[in-house]
């Protein structure tokens, strides 16, 4: 699996967890992973792992979003776009081995396949705040 698929099965899951409380986190995870073809074991596991990690640091995630945007809060955004924000601002403040450059263009991309007509640029204008 390439770095994006892997991104976007991340992205996937994330926005899927949105749809269940905290609490059932772990077993939507599970059930992702049970109807999920094309991983390997390595897949599975770094993927489950940087799910993990990324609601570990949701809150600090949040804040900084929501210190970074006016008129908006987490709350308000849409669900697709409140998870490709959330993704790219864990890459960009929580791992190094990818370019802060880099964690906004995914999210963008993957907010033009996913997303509204207006995602793209709302995406990219959040996380430009955040840099």
């Amino acid at each position: 699996m390439t770095r994006r698929e892997q991104r976007e099965q991340v992205f996937l899951m994330l926005f899927g967890a949105e749809f269940h409380a905290a609490e059932e986190f772990e077993e939507h995870l599970k059930r992702y992973e049970e109807t999920a073809a094309d991983w390997d074991a390595r897949d599975g596991r770094y993927l489950m792992d940087k799910c993990s990690r990324i609601v570990e640091q949701l809150d600090d995630i949040d804040m900084a979003i929501n210190g970074a945007v006016q008129g908006w809060k987490t709350k308000r955004m849409g669900k697709v776009d409140l998870a490709l924000i959330r993704l790219a601002v864990y890459e960009m403040r929580y791992d190094d081995t990818i370019p802060v450059g880099v964690a906004i263009n995914e999210a963008v991309e993957l907010a033009k396949k996913y997303g509204t007509e207006d995602s793209p640029s709302f995406v990219n204008g959040v996380l430009a705040r955040l840099v």
